[in-house]
């Protein structure tokens, strides 16, 4: 007898790596304030510059301002990841998921050297905009649809969010664009369809 496999195994354990990093953080400390999270990985452009700590440009996708930022994040993730997961593949997910996260915090930290204006910033919100963006691609080349959802409400869900987060405070709208701009051009390098087939060529 088969054992039923999960359909999006790396959706799903990005999403638990984001829950247990902040549980064991909650465990030790106050994760919506922004210097206890700076010593556990955020992204501080002074400290990557100066003190040559790269590795926040990474770790500091997996880290959370506080319960809702985390579930807001989870919750877009399984829903959208679920559906690119399944139409791409794990190792072509994986590769947009970090990737944009990646690019986005690049951007973000472009930014604020340009600007001479830094803040502490956290978040898997960059690598969600970047799945949100091979969607869209997705979706584009598959006449307007990928699973259940519509190549018009991506563009209606990316309208609102970029909206929400300019007429917010404390969001890093740079990191959401260039997640959004990286996960779309990967969209396009990474995902083709067969030939007369709406699926993809890769087993993940």
């Amino acid at each position: 007898m088969k054992k039923n496999k999960v359909s999006a195994p790396c959706t799903i354990l990005l999403a638990a790596i984001n829950v247990i990093v902040f549980f064991i953080l909650t465990s030790q400390g106050m994760t919506e304030d922004g210097l206890f999270l700076l010593e556990h990985g955020a992204m501080y452009v002074p400290r990557i510059m100066e003190d040559e700590e790269y590795y926040r440009l990474f770790s500091s996708m997996f880290l959370h301002f506080g319960f809702e930022h985390l579930m807001n994040n989870m919750v877009t993730l399984v829903l959208l990841g679920w559906n690119l997961e399944i139409e791409i593949g794990k190792f072509k997910f994986l590769v947009i998921y970090i990737l944009s996260g990646l690019g986005g915090n690049f951007l973000s930290a472009w930014y604020e050297v340009w600007t001479a204006d830094y803040s502490i910033s956290a978040g898997a919100s960059g690598a969600i905009f970047g799945v949100i963006g091979a969607l869209l691609y997705v979706a584009m080349r598959n006449r307007g649809r990928i699973g259940d959802i519509s190549g018009r409400g991506i563009v209606f869900m990316i309208i609102l969010s970029l909206y929400y987060g300019f007429t917010s405070s404390g969001v890093d709208n740079l990191a959401h664009i260039g997640g959004l701009i990286t996960g779309f051009v990967l969209g396009i390098l990474l995902y083709w369809k067969r030939n007369g087939k709406g699926g993809t060529n890769s087993q993940g």
